[in-house]
């Protein structure tokens, strides 16, 4: 009836009765499956829906495998309990919900006034304090964030995100494939998965130290840092202090919980540590295939997806040492239609210690504490993964028995190096606090190593994507960009093209003929060898790729690809990169779209093969002078071609891209101009303005008109916004792609798109324009989108970090879009560093070129590299009657050409002094 009825159903029917030598029932069995299976199919009906019987005996499964059928079985039925209407009618019946034992009102009594710090920027939410290293936010009298304020803590294979009111999600290995506990991009209700409850046990009072699940009166505090986020609370007599960070080498995420009692009697509280299991990428799909159980040697509660393809045989455990009652039953803790709100199994005395197949799966873990006056106690609960019990249980050990403070320091420890190899004061303190640390985290600890956000839990590698974000991390840490060179080469195919995106551990991603992929790998790597000076790099065997190439008529195809037994150096894969991008020429002698460029939206500008881009002409010409020098001596031929290839680009573009204003954008299949004053819409387009100077290809007076048109009808000073482009893609009858499918206004559809933005701030300091690089950075700044109550409640968003995007359209002009997973993070660090402060590496020379705006007369910036410590003054002198300034290495003078100064990277503690021209 079921396969007639199209239901795809798998029944399996169990034996529990033992072998022996009478088999009456299993021949029963086995004989009404075969006469179920032959019955004939009726006429005049679809094929059957899949699905057969499976007859079973327990006694011959192999052990596990009877809890892995209950798991993941949606409906159990025993012959003992009757017939199948008897227990169908007891599965219908609602289960009463159990009255609650509420405690007693309390007396009113004043709440207590926390000691509350004096933050810089506060915006009536929140403001930095720390010197800018934490982000404090303070929530008082029923307020919150008005999005989710989150921090993202990582390490390279571990991770979870938290929000200032405590909601959040862990992760191991991969954030989007093997998610932990649920992740959740709502951003009005913020769900939480995890939470820590703490109860009176004389009073039955219940409360938690953050603001979710259970909001409470007083003050609760939250400080976001550099690899820790840290929260503060006091109420009913109790002053918690909770700080959750993940260690440097170990896959687990560590909450640590101080209480303390500020009442004159003894305090015994329950101290509940609660988590939902999803172990994948969502509750709904892995739920039924979790199985959970207790560690013997340690009490933990360790919870495995006995299906999970992607990270088999993988073990997650929830730890709180010493506890004394524990459930792995979601459904007993919030009770029947509860809410973690408001569980219903804190109102009893002790957790049922349930854990097995067929539950709805969690962690709860209850603690006793009494506290006398004035006394304090930590509590260290415990969430993590590893690929075995014992592993499991040897990393609980080694956790318990480890000092978390330690543990902490050493975190932050590391950031405060990693961050502070550069360090600045200028006049604006709000590009200091982003340029000294924010930014920087953002692109390690999300971009990089999270590749997760609130609104985007990716956990692939992007190819062009994380190839940006590490060049931000070459001055400092080039053995870094120097792994991911490598790792991204290995996802190219033979012919030249790459996989989009791929996730690291299964390999699969998307094969596609977006066109500019190929070539970033050749710019990346150009550059990484010119600032690093690691030309062994290219030297380097990498593999290929082997898979179908794109069917024809489709834009992308998803698989997982073979690695090739063919490997060739990093130079070859780059060269065939850039070769390909070569053949890939339109008739205008500009490159091909294909199915985008760096615009992944205008997905159906060249589709057919014909349309053609602006902009990557402009890479594809500064990769060609980036890579042709390092050709010479390896393939001379090629880098003959690639030069001869890259003037006529040139030619193409300023006899056919050039608007007599600015650059356009392009041209669709049928020769339509996109980006040019006769469009209706995408009049000018940001991104090939400001390449027209980045490449430094184009002509000079052209390249500053067109800098100065974007200015003109891009930027928006009033809303703060730089905007991608404009007018948005609306009537037109034009089909550019999916990014018409945007509202006008959000995103790449005509909103600002921070990271083309910092391109264009890149573009005038790379022109000399100190002025209107550092107005642009300013008005990119997040936090001066949020420097009152009002402003912070238009753009919604962290202030914090740099957001994706910014909205363009009424009635949501200036809100923020998506944050923290950008791409544009490593690029406003560079044009913060590089750009206006001019500071740059070439092998072991440190170069000094700023473009600093005309009222700064003063700049200090400390460099530590290795070794090396460089303390720099970048000085206005009215007195300096040349250009190019003066400067002087420990009291020494300096030659100083007209692109800056040079040094040489010494160990020690070094004095530079570059004074420039007032002008």
């Amino acid at each position: 009836y079921w396969q007639m009825r199209q239901m795809a159903v798998d029944l399996v029917v169990l034996n529990d009765r033992m072998s022996s030598y009478v088999q009456d029932l299993q021949i029963a069995i086995e004989s009404a499956v075969r006469a179920a299976r032959s019955r004939p199919q009726a006429s005049g009906i679809h094929a059957p829906a899949k699905g057969t019987i499976h007859a079973l005996r327990s006694d011959l499964l192999h052990p596990g495998a009877r809890a892995q059928l209950l798991s993941i079985a949606r409906v159990i039925l025993v012959a003992s309990r009757g017939d199948i209407a008897q227990q169908l009618a007891r599965l219908s019946s609602v289960p009463v919900t159990e009255p609650l034992a509420l405690p007693a009102p309390e007396p009113s009594q004043a709440l207590p006034e926390p000691e509350i710090p004096t933050l810089e920027f506060f915006n009536g939410t929140g403001g930095y304090d720390r010197d800018g290293r934490e982000y404090v936010t303070i929530l008082q009298d029923g307020r919150t964030t008005p999005a989710p304020w989150i921090n993202v803590v990582a390490n390279p294979s571990f991770g979870f995100q938290v929000s200032a009111e405590g909601s959040g999600h862990v992760w191991a290995e991969n954030s989007r494939e093997n998610q932990l506990t649920p992740w959740s991009n709502d951003p009005v209700i913020d769900p939480a998965g995890e939470a820590i409850y703490l109860q009176d046990v004389d009073t039955g009072q219940i409360w938690t130290p953050t603001a979710l699940p259970i909001r409470g009166l007083g003050t609760y505090i939250a400080r976001h840092g550099f690899g820790y986020s840290r929260f503060q609370h006091e109420a009913h007599g109790i002053a918690a202090d909770m700080v959750q960070f993940v260690p440097l080498d170990a896959p687990a995420k560590i909450t640590r919980l101080t209480l303390r009692n500020t009442g004159p009697t003894t305090r015994t509280l329950a101290v509940t540590a609660y988590a939902e299991w999803v172990l994948g990428t969502s509750k709904g799909a892995t739920a039924p295939y979790i199985i959970t159980r207790t560690d013997p040697s340690t009490g933990a509660i360790l919870a495995q997806n006995t299906f999970s393809t992607a990270f088999p045989g993988r073990v997650a455990f929830a730890d709180f040492g010493g506890v004394s009652s524990f459930t792995a039953d979601r459904a007993e803790f919030i009770g029947p239609g509860g809410t973690l709100a408001e569980p219903s199994a804190l109102r009893r005395d002790s957790l049922s210690g349930t854990t097995g197949p067929a539950l709805d799966p969690c962690a709860a873990l209850q603690r006793r504490v009494i506290l006398q006056p004035g006394e304090s106690a930590t509590l260290s609960f415990l969430i993590g993964q590893t690929d075995s019990d014992a592993a499991a249980s040897a990393l609980i050990q080694r956790l318990r028995a480890e000092d978390p403070n330690a543990l902490l320091a050493r975190v932050e420890d590391h950031w405060s190096t990693l961050l502070g190899a550069v360090q600045i004061k200028t006049p604006d303190r709000a590009m200091d606090i982003l340029l000294n640390g924010w930014l920087m985290y953002q692109t390690l600890a999300c971009r990089i190593w999270a590749r997760a956000g609130f609104y985007q839990a990716s956990g692939a590698y992007g190819f062009r994507d994380q190839l940006q974000d590490g060049m931000a991390l070459t001055l400092s840490r080039p053995e870094m960009t120097r792994t991911h060179l490598l790792r991204a080469a290995a996802r190219q195919f033979p012919e030249g093209d790459v996989q989009h995106w791929w996730l690291p551990h299964s390999g699969q991603g998307v094969r596609t003929r977006i066109s500019d992929d190929r070539v970033w790998l050749g710019y990346g790597v150009a550059r990484y060898v010119a600032v690093s000076g690691d030309a062994s790099i290219l030297d380097e065997p990498v593999p290929f790729l082997q898979g179908p190439p794109v069917p024809p008529g489709a834009h992308d195809d998803f698989f997982q690809p073979q690695v090739s037994e063919d490997t060739a150096p990093l130079f070859e894969h780059c060269a065939r990169g850039l070769d390909q991008a070569i053949e890939l020429t339109g008739d205008n002698g500009m490159p091909l779209i294909g199915t985008g460029d760096w615009n992944d939206g205008m997905n159906r500008v060249g589709e057919g093969g014909r349309g053609t881009s602006v902009w990557l002409g402009w890479l594809l010409i500064a990769t060609i002078d980036l890579m042709a020098p390092l050709a010479d001596t390896r393939d001379p031929d090629r880098a003959a071609r690639w030069r001869a290839h890259r003037a006529e680009v040139l030619q193409a573009i300023e006899t056919q891209g050039w608007d007599g204003a600015w650059y356009r954008r392009g041209t669709f299949d049928d020769g339509t101009v996109l980006g040019s004053a006769s469009s209706e819409e995408c009049r000018i387009d940001s991104i090939a303005q400001s390449w027209a100077v980045l490449s430094g290809a184009a002509d000079p007076d052209r390249a500053r008109q067109a800098m100065a048109s974007m200015t003109e009808h891009l930027i928006r000073p009033d809303p703060g916004l730089a905007l991608l482009f404009t007018p948005p893609f609306d009537r037109t009858p034009l089909d550019p792609g999916y990014i018409k499918g945007y509202p006008p206004g959000l995103r790449e559809n005509g909103g600002q798109y921070s990271h083309a933005a910092m391109w264009a701030v890149m573009a005038q300091a790379r022109l000399g324009d100190g002025d209107a690089a550092h107005d642009l950075f300013a008005l990119l700044n997040p936090i001066n989108h949020a420097l009152t109550p009002a402003a912070a409640s238009l753009y919604k968003v962290e202030p914090y970090v740099i957001a994706a995007d910014v909205y363009s359209t009424p009635p949501h002009e200036g809100r923020g879009g998506w944050t923290w997973y950008t791409g544009s993070a490593g690029w406003m660090y560079r044009a913060g560093i590089e750009g206006i402060l001019g500071i740059t590496r070439k092998g072991d020379r440190l170069c000094l070129n700023p473009s600093l705006p005309s009222a700064w007369t003063d700049v200090r910036v400390t460099i530590t590299l290795g070794e090396a410590r460089y303390s720099i003054s970048l000085l206005k002198d009215e007195g300096i009657d040349h250009r190019n300034g003066s400067a002087s290495l420990d009291g020494s003078e300096l030659e100083v050409r007209s692109d800056g100064v040079e040094v040489p990277l010494q160990a020690g503690d070094h004095q530079l002094v570059f004074r420039l021209a007032a002008l």
